[in-house]
């Protein structure tokens, strides 16, 4: 690879990986061994604290995704190759940046990952059913690799006799069925044989209740997120679920509209009244304005997080979701899980991810029906005579 690509002369390539706060979390290190162990340094590779200088004045550098923006991205204009590693963490707007930009003649994308979720950008991309015209997807596996040594067989057997479920994630390319620690994947399978994802209509003369995970406005922000639910009974009817990165209040207002929500009781959690530091609104005061009831619920303070997972196990027979409208919350909530020391194979509490938004306001959602139970029982009016109330 470095030979062929990376050393034509004056070439200009960064490796990108989608968050990348220092060069340690490069590839850096990586390709200066390989340098080292290929002893091409005398062809003309040096090394700086930044980037590697390659022959024929060409360049290497290493650089964030999530650090770009519309503006910023042009600065890679003037590069003919960008190698995508750990490609599966590649967000679509950074793709959507990335793109158009390494458009030199005889420019190169590489992308190298571990596949983990046919919905990722990069396996929609180079996966899908219309891959773009003129990629080479490679499957590379360990029985491809002619010097697999003896540890690594060794550990993969163990991997195939003790750990079936991930086995073929790890060692097979292929995508995680059930990820270790996941909270809600055996209540959402459980949901599924007893058939509560189905078609879910909305009750006409039932309230509606949205309730969020507050986000931000950058596009590195936490997504906001917002459960639609309605109480019927004992029954929780999760009618709709929405997700937006970086987006202003004004989007998930419009989307709130167009969905016919108007009149869907906002529950926000503890932070729905915290002013933004420019402009002194709230996501309360911003939903109220735009005409929506809102409700602030409280903090639950420290281990809010286990909190939520236990309400939300607690309730999860009872709740029914619209399949539909509810796909990608879903799946959220499956690939929700727990942080795994690998070393000490111990329980860190809930992995903060893109999963966490949606996982978030789902307990908000579940921690409040336990709490605040929305139904009312019906009673029969009083019955009256010529006297008064009987």
């Amino acid at each position: 690879m470095i030979k062929s690509h990376l050393a034509q002369p004056g070439r200009r390539t960064v490796c990108i990986r989608e968050v990348q706060k220092t060069l340690k979390q490069s590839a850096k290190r990586l390709l200066e061994d390989k340098i080292e162990e290929y002893d091409l340094w005398k062809q003309g590779f040096r090394a700086t604290n930044d980037f590697i200088e390659t022959p024929g004045n060409g360049t290497i550098i290493f650089q964030g995704m999530q650090d770009h923006s519309a503006e910023s991205i042009k600065s890679l204009e003037g590069f003919s190759c960008a190698w995508i590693e750990e490609a599966q963490t590649l967000s679509a707007l950074s793709l959507q940046l990335l793109r158009p930009t390494i458009r030199a003649e005889n420019s190169e994308l590489w992308f190298s990952w571990n596949p983990r979720r046919a919905e990722d950008p990069v396996d929609q991309l180079l996966r899908g059913p219309t891959p773009p015209e003129g990629a080479i997807v490679v499957q590379a596996n360990w029985n491809d690799n002619p010097w697999f040594p003896d540890v690594l067989e060794q550990e993969r057997r163990g991997d195939q006799q003790n750990d079936p479920e991930q086995y073929d994630h790890v060692w097979e390319g292929g995508y995680i069925r059930v990820v270790k620690g996941a909270y809600f994947a055996e209540a959402l399978e459980r949901a599924a044989t007893d058939g509560r994802i189905t078609t879910i209509p909305a009750d006409p003369i039932m309230r509606k209740y949205a309730y969020w995970d507050i986000g931000g406005t950058s596009r590195t922000s936490d997504a906001t997120a917002i459960w639609v639910v309605q109480f019927v009974g004992d029954l929780i009817n999760v009618l709709d679920y929405y997700e937006a990165v970086g987006q202003p209040m004004a989007e998930h207002i419009g989307w709130l509209h167009r969905q016919g929500y108007s009149e869907a009781v906002m529950m926000l959690p503890h932070d729905g009244h915290k002013h933004d530091i420019v402009n002194r609104v709230t996501p309360r005061s911003a939903l109220e304005s735009a005409g929506f009831k809102a409700e602030v619920m409280p903090n639950a303070g420290s281990g809010a997080a286990m909190h939520r997972v236990e309400a939300v196990r607690r309730v999860f027979p009872r709740v029914r979701f619209n399949a539909e409208t509810t796909k990608p919350g879903r799946e959220a909530l499956g690939w929700y899980h727990a942080k795994i020391d690998r070393h000490r194979n111990a329980n860190l509490g809930p992995d903060h991810d893109w999963s966490s938004h949606a996982a978030d306001a789902f307990g908000g959602m579940a921690v409040d029906v336990l709490e605040n139970p929305k139904t009312v029982v019906w009673k029969a009016p009083p019955r009256r005579n010529m006297q008064g109330i009987a």
